[in-house]
């Protein structure tokens, strides 16, 4: 038997394979293209990987081309926590000495020692990986969206507060085209309370706005003709030169967030878990995508529904010692699912009556705060979820679970 181990770079990679006796067989150093991976798989070939007896792989990054190439067979594939493998490297040696090739013997010996506590790459299918690249890339464009918007509202709230009050009442406030195009047209409260009636219908038409436009015209024009404090004139123009710069960014991150989305909605109800995972309370297309994303469709990734809580972070973690114990939040977790399920949760409060009255028994007789009545919550709708996988390698498919919730409603 052996193992493999591969410290990978940008450009270069340190490959390193040892056997049951942990003694080094072979190393190469590769480049990060065809002809390096190329000599990658033929001396994984050469030490006996076939299909049907893989080598398995210790890496420690789970995206790229290289982890890529690893996965098109049936090949185990570890990654490695950089600081787990920070600790291993210390078993081996007490100089503090460190090289590339060093750290891929070290990721092989993980495997040969320790590998029934590392948990291979699920193998999920090709749809759902790129469900998740999909629905990760419209989260962090959602992110990055609010960043700026909150940027561009603290920089509104140094000179221009009357922006800020004409665009609270809309739903999204600053991400709004109506807001886009208030703020192109008088970047200076000095220039806004200049804006005519007219103006300022034009400019909620070029928004798309097709109805109340003369009702809030009016609105607007009053807000902006209102007295505000004012910030000196040359400061004035310079703030709203910054200003401008913020919202070029703003109309980016929001065209971005958009594009995505609808991608998201095109490519997850293609994906065969998609109608039962719409069939739970609070979960629409996007959320749903989300929740694929980070559990994927190989029925095999969690053992049970501990080790789906533990990984989403909605299970407690007890901490013991002595005569002292405490139980706390999980903080090492996945923080995009974690993020999910707390939207989750409080969607389907209002959208399950079993769920509100799950979230209310937790505020009423266990005295939980909201965040904690609504992170039990999701620790039980993780429940539904893994039992809906365990049915669906009994039955032919999850949809024989979708009458059948943990949480009534």
């Amino acid at each position: 038997m052996f193992y493999c181990g591969i410290d990978w770079a940008e450009k270069t990679h340190d490959v390193a394979l040892v056997d049951d006796s942990g003694q080094l067989v072979a190393k190469r150093h590769i480049t990060d293209d065809v002809a390096g991976y190329k000599i990658l798989l033929d001396l994984l070939a050469e030490y006996g990987d076939t299909e049907e007896a893989p080598i398995p792989v210790a890496i420690e990054t789970s995206r790229g081309l290289l982890v890529a190439v690893l996965r098109t067979s049936k090949r185990h594939v570890f990654v490695i926590n950089p600081m787990a493998a920070a600790r291993y490297r210390d078993r081996h040696s007490v100089s503090r000495k460190k090289s590339d090739p060093g750290d891929a013997l070290v990721l092989a010996n993980v495997l040969r020692t320790d590998m029934h506590a590392h948990r291979p790459l699920p193998q999920d299918s090709d749809l759902a990986r790129s469900v998740a690249v999909l629905a990760r890339a419209q989260q962090d464009a959602t992110w990055n969206r609010q960043q700026i918007a909150n940027q561009l509202r603290s920089l509104l709230r140094e000179y221009y507060p009357a922006a800020l009050a004409a665009v609270e009442s809309w739903k999204n406030g600053l991400c709004r085209s109506e807001a886009h195009q208030l703020l192109r047209l008088a970047p200076t409260p000095a220039k806004a309370a200049r804006l005519t009636r007219t103006q300022l219908q034009a400019a909620l038409k070029r928004a798309g706005r097709q109805r109340g436009i003369a009702a809030d015209a009016e609105r607007l024009l009053e807000v902006f003709r209102t007295e505000w404090a004012h910030q000196p004139p040359l400061v004035e123009d310079a703030l709203g030169k910054q200003m401008l710069a913020l919202l070029i960014q703003l109309e980016a991150a929001c065209t971005a967030a958009d594009n995505l989305a609808e991608a998201v909605e095109e490519a997850f109800p293609q994906h065969p878990d998609a109608e039962i995972i719409l069939s739970f309370p609070g979960l629409g297309a996007q959320l749903g995508a989300r929740v694929l994303a980070e559990i994927g469709d190989d029925r095999q990734r969690f053992a049970d529904a501990r080790g789906l809580k533990a990984y989403a972070g909605a299970s407690p973690i007890t901490r013991a010692s002595g005569k002292k114990s405490s139980v706390t939040r999980r903080w090492v977790k996945n923080d995009r699912l974690n993020h999910a399920g707390y939207l989750w949760a409080f969607s389907a409060i209002t959208a399950s009556p079993g769920a509100k009255a799950h979230y209310r028994r937790r505020r009423d007789n266990h005295a939980d705060w909201h965040a904690a009545a609504q992170r039990n919550l999701f620790n039980r709708q993780c429940h539904e979820v893994s039992a809906a996988a365990a049915a669906s390698r009994a039955g032919p498919r999850w949809v024989a679970l979708a009458v059948q919730s943990v949480i009534p409603g």
